[in-house]
Parts: structure tokens; sequence; C-alpha cells
């Protein structure tokens, strides 16, 4: 019998701190497993020092990504969901200028950022984004071990020793689900829409009170992004001298209405309040986008669908649908919204990448819209064939999207970006609701293979790399 990877919601969605979920989380991360393996080996107190190795992907825009800095983060013991990330500078600094690092919280060891931190420009064979830890003992024994960030915040070792749990948790799911059609068919034997499919698996992992907890900490992360990035006024970091934009378009949209309010709930109220044709809607789904994705660029806490260079298009559809679309929704739309997105998710994971280093930005951009238009669908009365086609016509409208930022940053293109798949969420939403999903000519499941194979014709220059497309024809100096 195959075994199936066992892929929750939680998976799918993660609150973590920005720019990227494979450059940023997936490091920090990393680290955190680092300490874990110097504790379960007894030698974390006999360590003297450290190097972190950055390979491929992970060193060509690591420092754009910061990933050096999210690796140290990590081994510092700070905690990238509840961390405060207004004091990262401040660490970060303090860790330069006395080149000591405190290990895991409990001790000081020697640590020179400059030369601690090697970036090799080659890439390891297991996966793009590779990293190794090597840690000296007192005791002059050297301990080493690579870990791989494979996108979307998830990080494996090359013999995958987390494969067993999930295959050991997938056995109490009661819906066993790899490809689209297997979802579809659990959905007409059991005449349940996409979401209670989900949610009956989700239940075989957590209580119900667990999940809608978890869910409620995702939603009011992502509203806490988008409320920030609407009004944080100056400059992204980084070099590039990118104007922050969503709080320009906030002001505008509300005009004498702009900050009558005190936190982000009454802001969605007051939202709900403004007249909003065409052109409106366009600029309302673009603030928000833009809003998450400015956070993001600048070390902020988003949430990863399913990365954070990505983390723009889904809430910025779900505030679509709470303050355009559904003026007396709920935070159960919210929760089969975000069940439905998580699934289709999965299914690229499992069918082709969530990763731009091994995709291109068709495998984040393009996923995020793809599972925005899925839950979007479900929220607006369409059937699973429906929810299903939506995301389709997505990301067939986003195949062959390369990855190419400038100087590495995950600002230009990426942020506009953001924007340009949520609209082609609700797009594809429409279209799906007012098609006959059952005559659907291309089946979800064959635009996942063929993205898996667009990612791996695609040029490595286009995968993250910024040795291709924008990346080379714009410069800092254009900037």
């Amino acid at each position: 019998m195959k075994k199936i990877e066992c892929i929750s919601v939680f998976d799918m969605l993660k609150i973590g701190v920005g720019p990227s979920s494979s450059h940023t989380l997936g490091p920090w991360r990393a680290s955190e497993r680092f300490i874990e393996e110097l504790k379960s080996d007894n030698v974390l107190d006999q360590v003297e020092g450290l190097q972190v190795n950055l390979y491929g992907s992970l060193s060509l825009t690591g420092k754009g990504h910061a990933s050096d800095i999210a690796s140290v983060l990590g081994l510092c013991g700070f905690d990238p969901v509840t961390m405060d990330t207004s004091i990262i500078n401040q660490e970060i600094d303090a860790i330069k200028k006395s080149n000591q690092l405190f290990l895991d919280k409990t001790q000081t060891i020697s640590f020179n950022f400059d030369q601690d931190i090697i970036f090799h420009k080659q890439f390891l064979d297991f996966h793009p984004n590779g990293i190794t830890y090597e840690a000296r003992l007192r005791n002059g024994k050297l301990i080493s071990s690579s870990f791989y960030s494979i996108g979307g915040g998830f990080v494996v070792k090359e013999e995958r020793e987390n494969a067993k749990q999930n295959i050991e948790d997938f056995k109490s799911f009661p819906f066993s689900i790899e490809k689209a059609t297997d979802l579809l068919s659990f959905c007409q034997q059991e005449q349940k829409l996409i979401s209670e499919i989900v949610l009956e698996n989700e239940r075989s992992l957590r209580t119900d009170q667990e999940i809608d907890e978890k869910l409620g900490q995702i939603w009011n992360a992502m509203l806490e992004s988008i409320f920030i990035g609407a009004h944080t006024e100056g400059e992204l970091p980084g070099g590039l001298n990118v104007t922050r934009r969503a709080v320009k378009m906030n002001k505008k949209l509300l005009e004498n209405k702009y900050n009558t309010y005190s936190n982000p709930q009454e802001w969605l109220e007051t939202i709900r309040t403004k007249e909003v044709k065409f052109r409106q809607i366009l600029q309302w789904v673009s603030c928000f986008a833009i809003a998450v994705n400015e956070v993001n660029a600048s070390l902020g806490r988003v949430v990863t669908a399913p990365t954070n260079g990505s983390s723009g298009t889904l809430p910025a559809v779900m505030m679509y649908y709470m303050t355009i679309e559904n003026h007396e929704a709920s935070f159960e739309d919210l929760k089969r919204f975000m069940l439905v997105a998580g699934e289709i998710g999965s299914l690229f994971k499992k069918g082709a990448t969530i990763s731009a280093a091994m995709g291109g930005c068709q495998a984040e951009i393009g996923v995020s819209s793809a599972m925005a238009a899925g839950g979007l669908t479900e929220l607006m009365g369409g059937t699973p064939e429906q929810v299903l086609m939506a995301s389709e016509i997505a990301m067939e409208h986003h195949l062959g999207l390369t990855c190419d930022p400038i100087a590495g940053l995950v600002q230009i293109p990426c942020i506009e970006r953001n924007a340009m798949g949520a609209i082609k969420a609700i797009n594809a939403a429409e279209i799906a609701i007012e098609s006959d999903a059952t005559k659907a000519k291309v089946p979800l499941d064959k635009v996942i293979e063929t993205m898996w194979e667009t990612a791996q014709d695609m040029n490595t220059k286009y995968k993250e790399t910024s040795e291709g497309g924008l990346a080379i024809k714009v410069s800092l100096s254009d900037c």
C-alpha cells in the first residue's frame, strides 16, 4: 500500500517572521532542530563555537532574505511565532558587537557574525536550500548536521526523519488524500463539502476547540499584518528604497474615516461602511495584499500561505470576502475558507512543490492564488467540483512564473505579485461559479502535474537565485 504524507492545514498556514518562509523561517526552524540534536546528544553545554554554512539558493539570496539573521536567532532560542520582532535588529547588533552568541538562552559562546556564517554558492544535491551546522566542542570534537528548507517553512533531513511520524499520523486520518480526484471522490461519497472532509481529518489530530483556537490565531495574525501594513509609512529596508504604498491606498480609500478606529476589527468594520465600485474593489484587494507583504519585507510577523513571499494573497481575498462580498461573514466562514485553502495547498505540495527555489514563483504566488480561489469559491456556494475548477484556473494562469527578486529582496516584483494573485483568485472563483465544473477540460491534478514538469524544465537562474530576469535587468543603481 502506498504511503501518503500527512499534511494538516496548520502545516500549510504557519505564523512566522518575514521575509521568506524557505529562506527565513526555514533556517530559523533548522537552527532550533540543530539545538534539539545537541540536547539529545547531551553535548549542548560542551559547545564552545559554531559555524553556519548556507548553500545554493539560501546563499545566493540569503542576505536579502535574512537567512543569516534567522539562523542566528534560532540558535539563540528565539521563537519566530512569539518573538518581539521590534528587537531583532537590537539582538543582532549586540551579537556583532560582542562577537558572542547566547546559545539557546543558556550559555555564551564565541561567534563572529561575518566569519562564522559562510555563504557557499554551490548547491547540495538533495535540495537547493541547504544549511549545514558545525559545532565545535571543548574537547575538540566537531559535530556536523545538515538540513534542507523545502518551502513554506518545512525543514527536513536528507533521510526525512519526520516522514515516519507523518505516516503514522496519517493512519488516523479518515480520508486518505493524495490527489484532487481522491478529495472529490470523498466529497461525493460522503455528500460533504471540501471543508467538511478536511475538518474530519483535522479532528483526528486535534479537538474542535484546538482547531478553532489555532485557526483563530492564524486569522488574527493575518488581520494584524494587514492592519500594520496599511498604517505604516516610510521605506522598506534593504537598499532598494521602496516606499510603502498600502498606507497611502488605505488613506485615500477611507478619506475622512482614516484612523477613526482603534484596532484591526474596528478598521474592518469601518471599511464595510464605504461604498465600493469595481475600481475600489481592485484598490482594496491590492491594499490588503500589499500591506501584508510590506510587513513581510520588513521582518514582520505574517502567516505563510503557503509561503512568506506569497503571504498576502490569502488574507487579501479573505478580507475581500469579509469587507465587500459578505458583511455578515463570521469566523465559521473564515474557518471553512482556511480548511479548503490548506487542503488545496497540500495537493500542490504532494504533487509538485511550494518552493520557489524548486519551481519558481508559480510555486508560491501560483499556489497561493489557487488556494485562495478554492476557499472563496466554497464560501460563495460553489460545489466541490467548482472549488477544484477555481483552483485549477488560478494556477493555470500562473504557470511558468519565474522567481527573480531584485537584490534578493522579497520586494520587487514579489509584493505586487501578491496583489495580482489575489485578483486572479477572485476572478477564478467567479468564472468557476458560473461554469458547469463537471465539464472542465483541465482537471486540477493535471495542472499540478504540469506545474511540476514546468518547474523541472525551468532554468535555475529563475528559481530564487537572483541570477536571471528582473534581478539582473534592474540593478540597485536603477532604484
